[in-house]
């Protein structure tokens, strides 16, 4: 008697979805890009974590990092907005509609150079979103010119040296009022992960600076965004390990090392010093330590800074708790009599 094999179970998150539902089309970037390696990232913590999908809005602008939102959540909501604007259409989504989860996808030039303006006000708002900059110092989609991120002496393709100095999104973040503040590399695969998780739970602005080499225009020798180059100049700050808040916190670590910094849902960031005696918490300390690395041609990465209590754009502004896009006129319409009294008093 024959017997029919039945299929092994679908493996699953907490909620019950498969990491199919937290992919999205498939790639048009070039093979090896680290844009691509930053997707498969966003969909293993989105899916290990267990976020709803149709809860999450994702915003880009222009640029090859502002594609590639395309390539993971396809169940959540998008919206890709003019060059350097995604700051000002992220906010008008997520003040309309508080319980969405945003996400904006952006590059070093669309963030660094058209929308540095719409940048730093997003910062000193801290509105509650996770801010990721794939960070490869050129402008990939116009034949790779040198970006406002491209460090100072690093050479293109062509020859051509940079004699301009640098902006760093993270030291412009801090300074200006994030609250997650952080820098990977796209090749470091668990480092983050455990930052994105990190950022996907923090409260506030969560801005995270990931180098991402292009490999068809900064990838060669004289580029110092080039995986070569951050692999052989990368300064690791901390062993980083992130522990949702639905599962046990009770971990074999060794004493006297570790850094346990409690995130608003309850979950813990757990730092793992190594080697330096770096405090995450301090601003002042992690602004002099990125001067410091600079003038060492070094690359730092992990948390820079973690600020879990300053209240963010939503708490300052008293908002309802109901999001404000599904109020009806009632609600958000002034009666004829406050109108009324408005007129008089302008008589």
């Amino acid at each position: 008697m024959s017997t029919i094999a039945t299929p092994p179970p679908k493996k699953v998150n907490r909620i019950g979805l498969e990491v199919l539902n937290y992919k999205g089309a498939k790639t048009t970037l070039c093979a090896g890009c680290g844009h691509n390696a930053i997707s498969e990232r966003l969909i293993e913590c989105f899916y290990e974590l267990g976020v709803e999908p149709w809860t999450v809005a994702k915003f880009s602008g222009i640029g090859c990092s502002s594609k590639s939102p395309a390539y993971f959540l396809g169940l959540s909501h998008g919206f890709n907005s003019v060059h350097g604007r995604m700051p000002a259409i992220a906010t008008g989504a997520l003040l309309a509609n508080r319980n969405l989860l945003g996400l904006g996808v952006t590059g070093d030039g669309d963030t660094a150079s058209i929308g540095l303006g719409q940048f730093m006000h997003l910062v000193r708002r801290n509105m509650p979103m996770i801010y990721v900059i794939e960070d490869n110092g050129v402008y990939g989609l116009t034949k790779g010119q040198f970006s406002a991120t491209a460090d100072l002496g690093s050479t293109l393709k062509t020859g051509v040296h940079n004699d301009l100095p640098p902006f760093d999104c993270c030291a412009l973040a801090m300074r200006w009022g994030a609250t997650f503040v952080a820098r990977s590399f796209s090749g470091d695969k668990k480092q983050l992960q455990a930052i994105l998780k990190t950022a996907i739970a923090h409260r506030g602005l969560s801005v995270i600076d990931v180098i991402s080499p292009c490999v068809t225009f900064n990838d060669h020798e004289g580029s110092t965004k080039s995986y070569s180059y951050v692999k052989e100049h990368e300064e690791v700050l901390q062993e980083l390990d992130f522990v949702p808040s639905f599962e046990d916190i009770s971990v074999d670590i060794p004493d006297g090392a570790v850094m346990d910094v409690r995130m608003h849902d309850g979950s813990h960031l757990r730092i793992r010093k190594l080697g330096r005696d770096f405090d995450p918490t301090n601003r002042q300390a992690a602004l002099n330590m990125l001067e410091s690395a600079d003038a060492k041609g070094e690359v730092v990465t992990g948390v820079l800074y973690v600020n879990t209590a300053k209240p963010t754009f939503i708490d300052l502004l008293n908002m309802v708790d109901d999001p404000v896009g599904t109020l009806p006129q009632s609600r958000t319409r002034p009666p004829k009599s406050a109108l009324d009294e408005v007129m008089e008093e302008l008589r």
